[in-house]
Parts: structure tokens; sequence; C-alpha cells
């Protein structure tokens, strides 16, 4: 209990500084975002992050489980990892992980008293910066073999943006933080390829035309060799199950991927991660980690394999039970929505959505409803514990405006318990439109909700 109360006080510590991540829209969109106190942070600490070779990953989707990926990827080479994610599902100690594993909370502790002196002396430090060295510097005190970054908002003046990698990657790019990112798909673009570092390898996923154009412009102009899921590699999906599909991936005759002859032309696997998009995932980690390995450590097919099959990227279409499923999913502005309408046509293509839907106030709750709602019989709002997240009674307005079936229950737990004894075997109930909601409701489901369910599966 102690220990639980110094870990608390800790967590209180570092979010005692600024916290983009909670701050209201209005305020973000003036947020100071630079890299100089990121910069001296970490020349007092050492430079930590130039103690092992890493991959950067950016985007607007995806880029999350792309980091799971590669991570598990190199777990199966038998190197030891680190991945650095956020925000964290349950656990701030999630965000900065060594094989699987999150920090451990004493450690945590330690490592932030041990720095407290430093960071003491850099006016204007935010949370994000400071968990973003407490990884770079946990990483090299147990001795990492190579770690894969996620970007935490847009990329150039990202607090991650200060590593040198052996690859950036770019995962598919849509509109989002439109107020710090800018209003375009042009100028999100561009933040998002201030990751592109001069003559470092590049892998895209596909893009619309407007972010691609800027992604090979960038490219080019800093002469990073670019790959293009699309281009240099093809992926499809030959058969699924509600627990896992098999990917199969195809190369072009003038591709020269490591270990490849042109002769070599499939590449199958098991991917327990579902949906065409994670589909798009994989064959944008797959070329990730093929130019890692040419540039930092030796992979080989077999363990690529091994990696996919290990694969776990909690809250992404994951269906906690069947019969009538359960899903939780992350998707939080319009093109997640469409893609995850897209995944329960392809998994659920008679079933109606007992939806259970919280978001954030600054998303485009309308582009989000134009996806979701069609595919709704029933709709729950909720509320979760965030400071930027939207009254259920504004989001129940705009239901009525388009004439939909909701009511609201703002905790999510009891929300959960009313949705599990009112689906029909006719529906599926989801609960997506905010990381923070899916969060508590997967909390709930393992806490208490499961052992209340007859054969949850």
């Amino acid at each position: 209990m102690e220990n639980d109360k110094v870990y608390q006080q800790t967590l209180d510590y570092l979010y005692s500084f600024v916290d983009y991540s909670l701050t209201k829209a209005d305020r973000l969109a003036q947020a100071n975002f630079n890299l100089s106190r990121m910069v001296e942070l970490m020349h007092l600490l050492g430079d930590p992050h130039k103690a092992y070779p890493l991959i950067h990953v950016a985007g607007t989707k995806g880029k999350g489980s792309v980091t799971a990926m590669c991570s598990s990827i190199l777990q199966a080479a038998g190197y030891r990892t680190g991945m650095y994610t956020s925000p964290h599902l349950e656990d701030y100690a999630e965000r900065i992980q060594v094989n699987g594993k999150p920090i451990p909370h004493s450690v945590l502790v330690e490592l932030v008293e041990r720095i407290k002196p430093h960071i003491e002396t850099i006016a204007n430090l935010t949370t994000f910066e400071i968990t973003t060295a407490l990884a770079f510097l946990y990483f090299k005190e147990v001795g990492v073999d190579a770690a894969v970054i996620e970007v935490g908002l847009g990329g150039r003046l990202d607090a991650t943006n200060i590593v040198s990698p052996a690859v950036s990657v770019i995962t598919s790019i849509s509109y989002d933080h439109t107020q710090v990112l800018g209003k375009t798909l042009t100028a999100i673009a561009t933040e998002k390829c201030g990751i592109i570092k001069p003559a470092v390898p590049v892998v895209s996923a596909p893009q619309e035309a407007e972010p691609m154009a800027v992604i090979e412009q960038i490219a080019e102009a800093r002469n990073a060799p670019l790959k293009v899921v699309g281009r240099h590699l093809f992926a499809h999906s030959i058969s699924r199950s509600l627990n896992q599909q098999v990917v199969e991936f195809s190369f072009p005759s003038e591709a020269s991927l490591a270990n490849h002859q042109k002769t070599q032309e499939k590449f199958q696997f098991v991917l327990p991660l579902l949906g065409d998009h994670q589909v798009e995932n994989a064959a944008v980690a797959y070329l990730a980690i093929d130019c890692f390995r040419q540039k930092a450590l030796r992979i080989d097919d077999a363990q690529i394999r091994e990696g996919y099959l290990r694969a776990f990227w909690p809250g992404r279409f994951e269906i906690l039970k069947q019969n009538p499923a359960m899903i939780l999913d992350c998707a939080h502005n319009r093109e997640s929505c469409h893609q995850l309408v897209l995944t329960l046509d392809t998994y659920f293509p008679q079933k109606k959505v007992l939806l259970i839907f919280g978001a954030s106030e600054d998303k485009d709750i309308d582009g989000m409803f134009d996806e979701l709602l069609p595919r709704v019989d029933q709709t729950i709002f909720v509320k979760s514990f965030h400071p930027r997240a939207i009254s259920p009674y504004l989001l129940l307005e705009k239901a009525k405006q388009l004439g939909t079936a909701a009511l609201v229950i703002e905790n999510i737990s009891e929300a959960l318990t009313h949705a599990l004894s009112h689906v029909s075997e006719e529906q599926v109930i989801l609960v997506t439109g905010s990381i923070f909601v899916v969060a508590e409701a997967r909390h709930a489901w393992q806490t208490h909700l499961r052992s209340t369910v007859i054969n949850p599966e």
C-alpha cells in the first residue's frame, strides 16, 4: 500500500507540469512546442537516446499498432526491445515498456527522484517531455538492443524528435489535432514529416495524394530513401476468423528488399490483429523492419512471422466476448471510424450495433457520427474522466437531430452493464470514440464485469 502511495505521488508530480494531452483545444492551439527544452534535458542526462538503434513512428492512424508490431518482431528476433507509446490505457507505466513489460513502479519512482534536480533547472518542461526523457534513460540503463518510439503529437516539434533513427515511419495521415497541426492535409503531413532525417530511410503507408506529395517532396529534399506500401509491397488478407487473420505480402519484380530475390514473390503469416487496416499496418511494419535489418540488427523472415503471431495491441477492434460480441476500438476521428465500420462489415456483416460512445470535445463529432450512426440500432452516450471529454448531453442533442435512438448513462461501467443486459442476438456491443472511454470500459470488464457474465469467452 505504501508503494502504491509513493507511485501515485510520483504521478502527481509528473502531472504537475504542463500536460498538453489534458489541455483544452483553445489552449492547445497556443501551446509552446519546441525541442530546446528536450535537448537540454537529455544533454544533462547524458543523451541516453543515442545508446541504441531505433525506429521512429509518426502518423495519424495506426502508429501505435505499427509500433507494437515492430517491437514484437524485434523481441521475436531475440533482442531486448524498448517501446515508448502514448497515451496509456490503464496505467501510466504502460507508456514505457521493455520486452512487453511496463517499467516497474518502483523503478519509475526512483528515476523520477534521480532526475528531479535536472528537471528543476529547465523552465516550462512538460509532462510528455519528462516522460519521454524517462523512457530514453530507462532503455539505456536496462541495456536495450533496440527501441521503437511512437511520436506523441505531430512530429516536427514532438519531444521524441531529438532521435537519430535507423528508419523513420509515417503511417496513414488524416485530419486530427487540427488546432495544432493545421487545417489541411498538406499542413498536417508537413508536421508529421518533420521526423524524416537526412539520408535516413523512410517508410510510408498508402496516403491520399496531398500528404503523399509532401512525403515524397521532403524525402527527396533530405535524400531519404522512400519505401511505400502499395509500391514496394502489396498486402491482403487471405483468410479471417474472430481470433486472427492470415496475411499475404507480395513484392513487385523491381523490389530490392533484403533477403528477397526477385523470384520470391509471396510472404505469408498469421496476424492476431483484425481488420484490413491492420493488414496495411503490418505491411508498414514489414518495410520498417526490413530497412532496420539492413542498417542495424539481423532479423530473418521466420522471426518476423513469429513477431506478427505474438503481436498484441489492446483496444484496437479487440473482441472481449462473443455471442453476442463486445468490441472495443479506439477510433477517435472520422477516418478511423470509417475503417471501424468497414471492419464491422467484414466480421459482423449481419449485425446491428449497440453503441457506447464518448469523445473529446475537440474531435470531429459530426464526421464520426456520419460514419458510425447508419450502422447503429441504439446508442448510449458516456463521459470519460478526461478533462477534454465532451458532455454526453451535447452528444444526445446531436443524435436526436439525426433521428437516432439514444440515451445518456455517464458512468462507463454502468453503461456497459446496461448494454450487456439489453443487447439482442442480432446486435454487437461496440465501445468507441476515445481511447479514454475504451480504457475505462476495458478496466471495468477486467475488474468486475467479466465475472458477472455467463460464458464470457
